[in-house]
């Protein structure tokens, strides 16, 4: 079920505990426009943004069921207009949906301590700002990326990989251990995950690859459970669902891309 609207607002009307798991990447802070006037991500300082997350995994929590989990993707920014990631003859507009995906910004107002070229540490801030909301901050995982963005810079090393925050609401939850160990020597799963970004047309320049989704619904529930993401983008974790035989609800703020979801997972109905 496609939620189209508000994240905070949409959530409001999912049953409480209805939610098995949920798997999530958020807009990163100060890097993309999606071109709505009510999207994250476009606050001034790193802080205002860490706090509307929190406010709204707050109801992710209420959703969830007292096992459920939590799989958070987020990436991190540099402080300052460039945000660090992008060459200045070379940003990038999704022709299909004319928004544009990485552009020049305004630098942002003065902080009390982060300056200009700063890398602004927004995983871990919001990462510590769920656990004194109560959350669980089991394990952080790293995706690395063998192929990641290009950026022009030289002075420091190339940006190849993100953080998957796995919480969960209760002290013990659903873990399945067992579809995560290596088929050919029974190995437990390491933390650093490997996996290529892909690519979607018509939706987002880089989406998650399908990998992570499908780890993370295996891991964190059953065939028939519920999967939510409220942070649909291109819809990869609804669809990986549906193959897995999960239900799914997510929440896309802008309706262009909510017809593509509806498109890639035959949905008939927006809600």
């Amino acid at each position: 079920m496609i939620l189209i609207g508000d994240c905070l607002s949409k959530l409001k009307e999912v049953p409480s505990e209805s939610v098995q798991t949920c798997i999530t990447s958020p807009p990163y802070w100060g890097l993309r426009d999606y071109d709505d006037s009510g999207q994250l991500g476009q606050e001034d300082h790193p802080e205002q943004f860490v706090s509307k997350l929190t406010e709204i995994f707050e109801e992710v929590k209420r959703v969830l069921k007292g096992d459920g989990t939590l799989w958070l993707n987020i990436g991190d920014t540099y402080f300052g207009a460039k945000g660090g990631h992008w060459d200045g003859g070379n940003s990038i507009t999704n022709s299909d949906t004319g928004e544009k995906y990485r552009e020049h910004r305004k630098a942002p107002p003065k902080h009390e301590y982060l300056k200009t070229k700063d890398l602004a540490g927004v995983p871990w801030m919001l990462a510590l700002s769920m656990q004194k909301k109560g959350w669980y901050l089991r394990q952080d995982i790293i995706w690395a990326k063998p192929n990641p963005m290009p950026e022009a810079v030289n002075d420091r090393c190339a940006k190849s990989h993100e953080h998957i925050f796995l919480f969960s609401k209760k002290k013990q939850y659903y873990f399945d251990a067992d579809v995560l160990r290596d088929k050919n020597t029974d190995a437990r799963m390491k933390d650093v995950w490997f996996l290529n970004t892909s690519s979607f047309s018509g939706a987002h320049f880089a989406v998650f690859p399908e990998a992570i989704p499908e780890r993370c619904i295996k891991a964190g529930s059953k065939e028939g459970d519920t999967v939510l993401d409220p942070f649909m983008g291109s819809g990869t974790t609804a669809y990986v669902a549906q193959r897995l035989s999960r239900k799914w609800i997510g929440v896309e703020l802008n309706p262009k891309y909510a017809e593509i979801i509806k498109q890639k997972t035959c949905q008939t109905e927006l809600f």
